[in-house]
């Protein structure tokens, strides 16, 4: 059964070009109130959990015609900064400007507190680690990384960060960190208590988002100036180590002028390594690093991105259309669009193009 009800086109020069097309891209029912912060897959079944400013995290139930129900919804006490699956997939963890973590499971339909910060929580990521397995570990704008057995109130340990946490994220043993004032902390999971490699971002700019590489050997960076790296976590490999330009744009007739927008989000595909990057500019593309070169551009989605995922197959691309503050409250208003859109992908779009003169990396 082709994904969404739609049948797949046949091979034409449209597969050969960088331009997608939304065009069977479907809209999540009942969507948020308010800006839509974070989004999150289940790893085991399409479930999608959608963190909002509006105090809220709703789960979807997505169908293969991408058709979406309300599965279950519950709240913090402030706006909800960040979202993760357990993963069995039996509960989301959510942290928020609340200075709670909070847990909720999928079983009993209920929410309890389970962590804690002295100021907002940036980020949530669940952490296999040697000795206790399945732990949880947040970063907050207090300056400090936490990590949780969920069985105790107490954090097991902390980690000292230079300034805030912005983001984080993780695969198998490797965890980066970006904070405020461009500190990018690497973390090798089986020594978590210490900071393997702390190193400024190779971007000029404030770091706005991290995310790592499947196969856990690095790490993609994206800032406020519309720029993206990618970076290798050892030296050996510091060749390979690059940044490109995106989420720009020139006026028309304006070719002295480029508009710079932030790049929000940054999403692995899970099978094939590629990945996206969505930001201000309203857009969202698809990379191959290895080849160093995009597989696909879409057109304006209607307003800024915020946030985007994968699916766990890597069938579905989620993003959320809502406003992301990158002009001050004073662009904010009643009429932007706040919704969530699936994207159903095909094998040509994420897929890595065959070249022989690509080296596997």
């Amino acid at each position: 059964m082709s994904l969404f009800g739609t049948s797949a086109p046949a091979a034409s020069s449209a597969s050969s070009t960088t331009q997608g097309d939304l065009k069977n891209d479907v809209e999540l029912t009942q969507p948020p109130e308010d800006s839509i912060s974070d989004l999150a897959f289940s790893p085991k079944q399409d479930l999608l959990a959608v963190a909002s400013w509006d105090k809220k995290v709703r789960i979807y139930e997505i169908s293969a015609q991408g058709q979406s129900q309300g599965k279950a919804m519950y709240e913090h006490e402030a706006p909800v900064l960040s979202v993760v699956w357990s993963k069995d997939g039996t509960k989301v963890v959510s942290g928020g400007a609340d200075k709670a973590v909070r847990m909720f499971d999928l079983g009993s339909l209920q929410s309890t507190q389970v962590a804690a910060h002295d100021l907002p929580i940036k980020c949530v990521r669940f952490i296999e680690h040697p000795q206790a397995g399945q732990m949880l570990v947040t970063g907050s704008w207090d300056k400090t990384l936490k990590y949780w057995d969920l069985r105790s109130p107490q954090p097991a340990a902390s980690l000292a960060l230079q300034e805030r946490c912005y983001t984080l994220d993780v695969a198998q043993s490797l965890m980066v960190v970006g904070t405020a004032e461009r500190y990018i902390n690497i973390v090798n999971l089986a020594n978590p208590t210490t900071i393997y490699k702390t190193m400024q971002s190779p971007l000029k700019w404030q770091t706005r988002v991290v995310s790592c590489f499947p196969n856990a050997s690095g790490f993609a960076v994206g800032s406020i100036e519309g720029r993206c790296a990618i970076q290798y976590v050892e030296d050996k490999d510091n060749h390979l180590n690059f940044s490109f330009k995106c989420h720009r744009e020139s006026p028309p007739n304006q070719r002295d002028v480029t508009n710079v927008y932030s790049v929000n989000a940054i999403s692995f595909h899970p099978t094939y390594g590629t990945f996206s990057t969505a930001g201000s500019d309203g857009t969202f593309h698809f990379w191959d690093k290895d080849a160093k070169h995009r597989l696909k551009g879409y057109p304006y989605v209607g307003g800024t991105i915020s946030a985007t995922t994968f699916n766990a197959m890597g069938s579905i691309f989620a993003y959320a259309v809502s406003y992301d503050w990158s002009k001050g409250h004073q662009s904010n208003n009643p009429q932007y669009p706040t919704k969530v859109m699936l994207h159903p992908i095909k094998d040509d779009e994420a897929k890595p193009r065959p070249n022989t003169n690509a080296k596997k990396r």
